[in-house]
């Protein structure tokens, strides 16, 4: 029971170093995906359709490593899942903020021609999308800050929990080496009862035994005299 218990802690141990590596390949993706998408927003033109058209290729890679993790965190005992399953539900919301984010650029890109119409009016108009340009890089950038931030601490959260997991498996095996052996003293004690009893039973049988020959010795000896005084008071 004990290899079984060891294989299983590797076996987690390895499902949960997969969920990792997917879960690397998706932060620098998304942290790549956030500086294009922040990049796009100040494109124009064919530059940015070829831009959009990059990030679009990379949000499906993004989506198919969630779908990984989501499988192997499915996929992991009960004491992992939960924490495992609660950072896969953050890299969702994170995706589709980026998915959010796109769709806000792409229909900016498709009324860009109705933005080049309003930006001929004049200088006003050219300061405020200016201004507006601005705004959003510095969204874009003050969201990747947050995402980073987010994902320091679900790694944090995870080696913490897996810290966890390594010491509550050692408590089991110890307590599963006292348990065997309090069965093995248990198991000697059984046998001195054993022992004894046998012991006290052949003890009985002699006691038994003896007190019926003493008796029989103590009869003859009555019958002897019997026989003696008869034979006495008849002569």
């Amino acid at each position: 029971m004990v290899m079984n218990v060891g294989w299983r802690a590797r076996d987690w141990s390895q499902m949960s170093q997969v969920f990792d590596g997917y879960e690397r390949q998706y932060c620098d993706l998304s942290a790549n995906l956030t500086l294009k998408c922040t990049s796009a927003s100040v494109l124009d033109g064919e530059k940015k359709k070829q831009k959009l058209s990059e990030i679009k290729a990379g949000l499906d890679d993004a989506d198919a490593l969630i779908r990984k993790m989501d499988l192997e965190a499915r996929s992991l005992q009960p004491s992992l899942k939960a924490t495992f399953l609660a950072k896969l539900r953050e890299y969702k919301n994170d995706l589709n903020n980026l998915k959010t984010e796109v769709k806000r650029i792409t229909s900016a890109n498709a009324n860009q021609a109705a933005q080049d119409e309003r930006l001929q009016s004049g200088m006003a108009d050219a300061m405020m999308v200016s201004a507006d340009q601005r705004g959003r890089l510095l969204m874009s950038t003050e969201r990747l800050n947050q995402s980073t931030d987010r994902i320091k601490e679900s790694r944090k959260a995870m080696l913490e929990t897996e810290e966890l997991g390594v010491s509550i498996l050692q408590d089991l095996h110890q307590q599963r080496q006292s348990l065997l052996h309090a069965h093995n003293t248990l198991h000697g004690v059984d046998d001195n009862i054993s022992r004894s009893k046998k012991i006290l039973t052949t003890m009985s049988r002699r006691m038994s035994r003896n007190k019926w020959i003493i008796g029989s010795i103590i009869a003859a000896l009555v019958l002897a005299i019997l026989f003696i005084l008869y034979f006495k008071l008849t002569h």
